[in-house]
């Protein structure tokens, strides 16, 4: 049965619309997705397109089509994105076993014994942990997660802060990047829009970073390939007006915010958060996007 669906707010106009931070996870009101002036939060619709932008787009699938990789129920027994639990001082701290310990903070991590993974508790795959803590305002993300507990790689990030991670360091994503802010949240869209850049993969990246991402995952040298930490948006005279309510603040979010390339992946699979209220009809007509509608922006500028 499809989700009733909700009445949604009228937006201004993204030309004349007026900045605004992204907004708190319900659970954690009083923490920040990272300041206003965070590089996620910020606009990028009047910035210059690069010069390379069609060169890259078409090493990207300029002919791909836009997938939201993130909805509601289940896939092969696990939700449909990345989820985050929300913790608070009770929740006990465990020290994590890593991989990459040298690219990785230490800890302690508070992890639930319930603590969502992406995939389900049975999967493979990534296997991120997204964690916030709500009284500290403390992000906790882990790749690779497993019982006991032992991960890939592990980021801790002050949510009042705009701090990077060390150069060269990667966290739970391959850019070195945090996760969380790059999510398409449902509660987001009920409220009417989305104000921050969201997260997506591509199938092949290049061996090189730029601004805010501090890592790369990559063995190929070719600048027609993305760095980590590209930022597309979508096209400005691309027309919405036609898209299901759900669909539609994506795409204004798109418009406004762009995304950051953040790790390797299939390609034009855009992040979210698993929730009940996705109507998974409405994000399916994201797929009417082809990725030569978007375009590389000049974030040269951009700085907190």
């Amino acid at each position: 049965m499809r989700p009733a669906r909700i009445a949604f707010l009228l937006i201004v106009p993204l030309a004349l619309a007026t900045p605004a931070a992204a907004r708190p996870l319900p659970q954690a009101p009083d923490c920040p997705i990272f300041p206003a002036t965070s590089v996620w939060n910020k606009s990028v619709y009047r910035l210059p397109v690069r010069k390379d932008s069609r060169t890259i787009v078409n090493s990207i699938g300029a002919s791909l089509r836009l997938h939201a990789d993130f909805g509601s129920g289940l896939w092969d027994g696990g939700p449909i994105g990345i989820p985050i639990t929300v913790v608070d001082s009770t929740t006990p701290l465990s020290s994590v076993d890593f991989e990459y310990a040298d690219e990785s903070d230490a800890g302690p991590y508070p992890i639930p014994d319930d603590v969502l993974i992406e995939g389900g508790p049975a999967a493979d795959g990534d296997r991120h942990a997204v964690i916030v803590d709500s009284q500290a305002c403390a992000l906790y993300e882990l790749f690779s997660l497993y019982p006991s507990w032992s991960a890939g790689s592990g980021a801790i990030w002050d949510l009042n802060s705009n701090r990077l991670r060390p150069r060269g360091w990667t966290s739970a994503d391959a850019a070195g990047l945090p996760i969380l802010p790059g999510l398409a949240r449902y509660d987001e869209v009920a409220a009417g829009s989305i104000d921050h850049a969201l997260r997506f993969t591509v199938r092949r990246s290049r061996r090189a970073y730029i601004y805010p991402a501090r890592h790369f995952a990559s063995p190929y040298t070719s600048r027609s390939l993305p760095p980590m930490g590209l930022r597309l948006r979508l096209r400005r005279d691309y027309p919405v007006a036609s898209f299901p309510p759900q669909a539609r603040i994506v795409l204004r979010a798109l418009k406004r915010y762009g995304m950051i390339v953040a790790d390797n992946g299939s390609s034009w699979y855009v992040s979210g958060a698993p929730d009940p209220g996705w109507d998974n009809d409405d994000l399916h007509t994201l797929g009417r996007i082809k990725g030569s509608d978007f375009r590389v922006v000049d974030t040269s500028t951009l700085r907190p």
